[in-house]
C-alpha cells in the first residue's frame, strides 16, 4: 500500500544517525513486546506479513510519532483484537476478563526452539519461471490497497534480472488472507539514474528482490 511507512528514497527526513554501541533494547518493555510478538508467530496466530501490514495501516501521525518497538506494540494490539484473541476492555484492564479464544497452535518449548532459526518461505513451484538471468524487465506501477513488498521508489523502472531464488510464499497474498500463493522471486538490478534520476551517481547500482507478479518484460 502507499503509506507513510514506504519512505525509501524520500527527501526531507534528514540523515540517518547511527547510535554508537546501540543496545538491542532501550527499555525493558521493548524486549517484552518483541517476545509477545514472536510468541504469537510461533503459535500460528498470524504471519510476519500480517505484522508488517498492521504497522503499515497505522495513521501517519501515529506511525511517525512512534518508536520502532512502539509500532510493534500497536501492531500487536491490532492483530490480537482483529482475531478476537483479546478484547479492548481486557487491554484497558491489563488482564483477562473473558474466556480466551484458543490459539491455532500450541506454544511448546520445541516450537519456540524451532522459531529461533530463520524460517524458510520456500514453496513448491507451480509452473516455470517467466524470467531468467540477463532478462530486461520493468516493474509494474502498482498502487495496491493491501500489503506489498515492491517499494514505491522502484515502481515503473527498468532493470535486469540477476538471480532467481526459487518460489516463495507471496507476501501480498499472505497479508490479505489468500494463503501462500507461491511466486517466483528474483533479484533485479537497476542503474542508479533509473531510480533516482539524471543527477544520481552514475556508478551506483540498486538491487531489489522482486516477486514475479511485480515484473513485466521490458
Amino acid at each position: 500500500m502507499n503509506g507513510v511507512h514506504d519512505m525509501g528514497g524520500m527527501d526531507g527526513f534528514g540523515k540517518v544517525e547511527v547510535e554508537p554501541n546501540e543496545p538491542p533494547f532501550h527499555e525493558r518493555w521493548e524486549g517484552r513486546v518483541m517476545a509477545m510478538s514472536r510468541a504469537m508467530g510461533y503459535a500460528g496466530a498470524w504471519h510476519i506479513d500480517d505484522s508488517r501490514f498492521a504497522q503499515e495501516t497505522l495513521p501517519p501521525r501515529i506511525y511517525l510519532g512512534a518508536s520502532y518497538y512502539w509500532r510493534w506494540a500497536l501492531a500487536l494490539h491490532k492483530n490480537l483484537v482483529a482475531r478476537d484473541l483479546v478484547t479492548e476492555d481486557e487491554i484497558t484492564a491489563g488482564h483477562s476478563l473473558h474466556q480466551a479464544k484458543p490459539l491455532p497452535g500450541k506454544l511448546t518449548p520445541d516450537v519456540v526452539r524451532a522459531g529461533m532459526t530463520r524460517s524458510s518461505f520456500f514453496r513448491q513451484q507451480r509452473g516455470p519461471a517467466r524470467f531468467k538471468p540477463g532478462d530486461r524487465v520493468r516493474t509494474r506501477n502498482i498502487n495496491p490497497q493491501g500489503h506489498t513488498r515492491l517499494p514505491r521508489y522502484a515502481r515503473d523502472k527498468q532493470g535486469t534480472v540477476e538471480l532467481i531464488h526459487g518460489c516463495h510464499a507471496y507476501p501480498d497474498a499472505v497479508a490479505s488472507g489468500r494463503g501462500d500463493d507461491p511466486q517466483w522471486l528474483y533479484t533485479v538490478v537497476f542503474d542508479g539514474r533509473e531510480i533516482w534520476g539524471a543527477d544520481a551517481d552514475p556508478t551506483l547500482k540498486i538491487s531489489i528482490d522482486a516477486f514475479e507478479p511485480y515484473l513485466e518484460p521490458a
